[in-house]
């Protein structure tokens, strides 16, 4: 189907496809975002357990691992 100034149109022989694919768009779209959150969250986390770290040996501490926690042992 064209225009009066002999452009293609914007419509489409098949909706239903273009739909699915912007769906399909829009799903990986939440799924990138999702996985970029965990992974920022998941370097946040380290990078707080590390900083945790570093303070405790530059106190003269030492790191005890005990279970799910890490605690600073000073002299």
């Amino acid at each position: 189907m064209k225009d009066p100034d002999n452009r293609p149109s914007k419509l489409t022989a098949e909706p239903a496809a273009n739909v699915k694919d912007n769906s399909m768009r829009a799903w990986s779209q939440k799924l990138l975002v999702a996985l970029l959150c965990a992974a920022s969250f998941y370097g946040g986390w380290k990078s707080h357990e590390s900083n945790m770290a570093n303070e405790c040996f530059a106190s003269g501490g030492q790191i005890i691992e005990g279970g799910k926690t890490v605690l600073c042992q000073l002299p």
